[in-house]
């Protein structure tokens, strides 16, 4: 892909400029006639050099919000059902869309249409923005002649992505900022706080109760190497960021992630849900079962239970039945496993793992509610203990020293 720069006239006669990105001079007049442009003069830009560091380049891409995702969806499936073509659709979109990555993903696609791609072909040439399961429905709208039908299913989705990613977060935020707040509170204690004490009774030089002691030894530590504090604190945090980075690393957080008190068993019905949602839309389209479980694996958003479903298409493509594979797995329930054995039976699995994917959505919501009303005791139990040991630190002391005064 290339920068070119180009004159043109509208169909009124008035003089436009501008640059595209395009794989040569022919895909940048296509483009232009695309957008009713006569193209007069098309060169490659010369980007000027500049002795000044481009800090945006040493930075991660901004990240597609699911609310792009899902308007791009809504849009498409509209300008699809009203018969307007592909091409001219995708562009109309690529120049009124507010995220920058994505209108360069979108300006690509149309390059790629252009040359005579499909859409599917075009949009998987950007997995990082379009998932393997949003590639394949677009594929079978386009071979199906039902590409309005495609995106009203990833727009349901979607949404249905964003509002589970919503009420997870909303629900781990409140219990996040507390234990920061509690955090920042024990450090400006430790630094500021403590050590004032500290010389109060150092001037007095009364014997001091092993709270106390524990305290000053504590802030002292602190004040002098509040540099080794951070250095391990980031440390630790990338390096963790780091390690599940890679293919081990992630699989074993995964899977660690499914086993925290509280939120693990919420992170593994979202999963769940996903997968069963996800399956079921591809099973509805007229997708194999295989190759809905080879989509499917690897948009679940978990490794862990993602390589489950893989040891299920294994099993599957050994004979065996869904719903045995699926109990072999041991990820699903009883009741879960009786659904999907009635759904292989009466031909209706896509209609029964939708059901599946809202008793999961139900599921998650009991479990949100209850996650609120575990986690404020925890957290009012952590201030209480907090309480106990400044005040039988700090002010226990006093105490003593006031009462022999008196005395």
């Amino acid at each position: 892909m290339a920068n070119y720069a180009y004159k043109g006239r509208t169909k009124a006669g008035e003089l436009v400029t501008g640059e595209l990105d395009a794989a040569n001079v022919e895909a940048v007049a296509r483009q232009l006639q695309a957008q009713l442009i006569l193209p007069v003069e098309i060169k490659e830009a010369i980007e000027k050099k500049s002795s000044d560091i481009d800090l945006s380049k040493l930075l991660p891409p901004p990240k597609i919000e699911l609310d792009d995702m899902v308007m791009f969806c809504r849009q498409m499936k509209a300008l699809a059902k009203a018969g307007i073509p592909i091409i001219q659709a995708i562009n109309g979109l690529a120049e009124h869309s507010k995220s920058e990555r994505l209108k360069e993903a979108l300006h690509d696609i149309v390059t790629r249409l252009q040359m005579g791609n499909s859409l599917a072909a075009a949009l998987g040439t950007h997995p990082k923005i379009f998932s393997t399961l949003f590639v394949s429905l677009i594929h079978v709208g386009e071979s199906t002649g039902k590409l309005d039908d495609a995106f009203d299913k990833l727009v349901h989705h979607l949404e249905l992505e964003r509002e589970t990613k919503n009420r997870i977060s909303q629900a781990v935020r409140y219990p996040l900022m507390v234990m920061g707040a509690m955090f920042v509170a024990m450090m400006i204690v430790n630094m500021f706080v403590i050590p004032q004490f500290a010389g109060v009774f150092e001037k007095l030089g009364a014997e001091l109760p092993l709270p106390t002691k524990i305290l000053m030894m504590t802030s002292e530590f602190t004040v002098n190497y509040w540099w080794l504090i951070l250095i391990v604190v980031v440390g630790s945090i990338f390096s963790f960021i780091r390690y599940i980075k890679t293919e081990q690393g992630q699989l074993w957080w995964d899977q660690k992630k499914l086993r925290l008190p509280i939120i693990g068993k919420i992170f593994e019905k979202s999963a769940l849900s996903r997968f069963t949602r996800s399956f079921a839309m591809m099973s509805e389209s007229g997708v194999p079962i295989l190759q809905c479980l080879n989509i499917v694996g690897g948009t679940i958003g978990n490794t862990y239970i993602s390589s489950a479903i893989n040891e299920i298409r294994r099993g599957v493509e050994h004979g065996d039945t869904l719903a045995r594979t699926c109990a072999a797995s041991g990820m699903f329930t009883p009741l879960i496993l009786q659904m999907i054995t009635v759904g292989e039976e009466t031909g209706s699995l896509d209609a029964l793992l939708h059901d599946v994917s809202d008793f999961y959505e139900e599921e998650i919501d009991y479990d949100l509610k209850k996650m609120a009303d575990a986690i404020e005791p925890i957290i009012l139990v952590f201030l209480g203990i907090l309480v106990l040991t400044l005040a039988l630190g700090i002010f226990l002391p006093m105490w003593e020293l006031g009462g022999a005064m008196k005395r």
